[in-house]
């Protein structure tokens, strides 16, 4: 189906986790991840390599990546969760400096191709009952994205997370409605130690605040029927 890919609710994030475990498969449980975290393209998703993320050979709190699209670089914050996934995953492949952290079947000095990395995420999709026609490598990247929005209402911190170079372009990413550049969202769950401002009348934190908070941001899921929601996420203090 064409169109844009809605984001995963969180209890879908959950499931495909909670399976990815069960299964003990180590390296898509850091791709899924790692992806759900860093917010990047697929193409970037498959091209990035050992010394990215883990240089010293353990994966790092923070990251950077040039982006293929854009030619730009977009910073992203991985949880701890996510961390020990790919930390997981690099000792049991055996993966070095130098090496793509996600190797194509084409030999182990290739990258993963787009085409191999969609067909995975359709197959994490259809694995908990979703439709993998309405839901592609995007979702992935929107998820986490989406979630930043509703919470802080922060367009430019979403902005400068996705990489876009215009805000006009995330507000036609997130789906937000007309008007949304200007407009005003509430802030949940914002720790105190967020510098806020006022938009609108609204308190709303800076984009800096916001890209602070990105660490302590974790996808927490919970079997309670209330994960279809926002109640499974929260902001904990760093």
């Amino acid at each position: 189906m064409t169109g844009a890919k809605p984001p995963l609710r969180p209890k879908h994030v959950w499931s495909i986790r909670t399976k990815l475990q069960i299964e003990g498969r180590a390296r898509d449980l850091a791709m899924f991840n790692l992806a759900i975290d860093s917010k990047l393209r697929g193409c970037d998703v498959v091209a990035i390599k050992v010394e990215d993320i883990a240089a010293s050979g353990y994966t790092a709190d923070r990251a950077m990546v040039r982006q293929k699209k854009t030619g730009r670089p977009v910073r992203f914050e991985l949880s701890e969760q996510t961390r020990q996934a790919i930390d997981d995953y690099l000792k049991a492949a055996n993966k070095r400096p130098g090496e793509f952290l996600f190797t194509s079947r084409r030999g182990p000095d290739r990258d993963m191709t787009t085409r191999q990395y969609a067909r995975l995420v359709s197959g994490w999709i259809g694995s908990i009952g979703l439709d993998p026609r309405l839901f592609g490598t995007h979702s992935l990247r929107r998820t986490k994205a989406t979630l930043i929005y509703r919470r802080t209402g922060n367009l430019r911190a979403v902005q400068l997370l996705l990489g876009h170079t215009k805000i006009e372009s995330t507000v036609r990413y997130l789906g937000c409605p007309k008007g949304a550049t200007s407009g005003s969202r509430p802030v949940h769950s914002i720790t105190s130690s967020a510098r806020l401002r006022s938009v609108g009348g609204t308190v709303r934190p800076s984009a800096l605040a916001v890209l602070r908070l990105i660490t302590s941001l974790n996808l927490v899921g919970c079997s309670t029927g209330k994960s279809a929601g926002l109640a499974p996420f929260r902001i904990l203090s760093t």
